[in-house]
């Protein structure tokens, strides 16, 4: 059996699925704060990573899990989590967790992610760490605006990101989860190509059959905006990576190509997919 924590995002979602479909026992966790649909066999948990006791249900028989950790995993007892894993009988752990632990070191947005790798890899369970670049899903927060208005705002507009698929990083979840050939390897994970915020606007506009005007915000802007739903260390990190990424921030992984034998989804094949988000 498997266990997906964060099975109601954007990455969880898909892996449950496609674990589904290859026959496998699925046990799907989430705190229960949006509707589950789940496919046919899946069993649903309600539990808490903040608390680890929570899980002890989901995790018993289990022989692999997804850990992910919402924000930066900061208020999380990570030994006790791997040690109820281990007693489910757990045997690899594969952790979603950011490029910009591997890229940034030091930032101190990402530093409780270091630390969770650190244990990880530490456990002594198998374990493989996904480390993917910015989401193609992060686009969702453009969905209101183009509804109402056909427009997006946004800062850094020609600054290029490879941003990654989030199907992409379920797919290659799902082969590290099942096949220990991966224990002990570390991915980073991107699309096949820069893409600016002005061109993912064109990809919308492109998937919806109408134009989208785009309005590039400030940094004060964009930071005052993101205050509203991160905290301040992660919203100073990621606008750093928005507006002055690091050479390796801009370049294209081997990774997802490496472990599914197929080229990374472009960011227009991602929009073409959940256009009625934004419709």
């Amino acid at each position: 059996m498997f266990v997906v924590t964060g099975a109601t995002g954007n990455v969880g979602r898909t892996l449950s699925s496609i674990l589904a479909r290859s026959g496998a026992a699925v046990a799907a966790v989430s705190r229960g704060r949006r509707p589950v649909a789940l496919p046919d066999g899946v069993r649903h948990h309600r539990a808490d990573l903040e608390r680890p006791e929570s899980l002890r249900p989901a995790l018993a028989g289990a022989e692999a899990l997804f850990l992910l950790v919402e924000g930066a995993g900061a208020n999380l007892d990570m030994p006790e989590i791997l040690r109820i894993a281990a007693a489910g009988g757990v045997k690899r752990v594969v952790l979603q967790s950011s490029q910009a632990v591997g890229t940034r070191p030091g930032a101190a947005s990402h530093a409780p992610l270091h630390a969770i790798e650190d244990l990880v890899s530490r456990s002594g369970l198998g374990w493989t760490i996904l480390r993917p670049g910015g989401f193609a899903s992060n686009a969702f927060a453009w969905a209101e605006s183009v509804r109402a208005g056909r427009t997006v705002a946004a800062p850094f507009g020609d600054v290029g990101l490879p941003v990654v698929d989030p199907d992409d990083i379920a797919e290659v979840a799902a082969v590290a989860l099942r096949d220990g050939a991966h224990d002990g390897r570390t991915y980073e994970l991107t699309g096949p190509a820069l893409s600016t915020p002005r061109q993912r606007v064109a990809d919308l506009a492109a998937a919806l059959g109408e134009p989208i005007g785009f309005v590039e915000q400030t940094p004060d802007q964009a930071h005052e905006q993101m205050l509203r739903f991160m905290p301040p260390p992660v919203v100073e990190g990621t606008l750093a990576i928005l507006g002055a990424p690091t050479e390796r921030e801009q370049q294209i992984s081997p990774d997802v190509a490496e472990v599914l034998g197929r080229s990374p989804r472009p960011f227009a094949a991602w929009a073409a997919r959940n256009i009625d988000a934004f419709r």
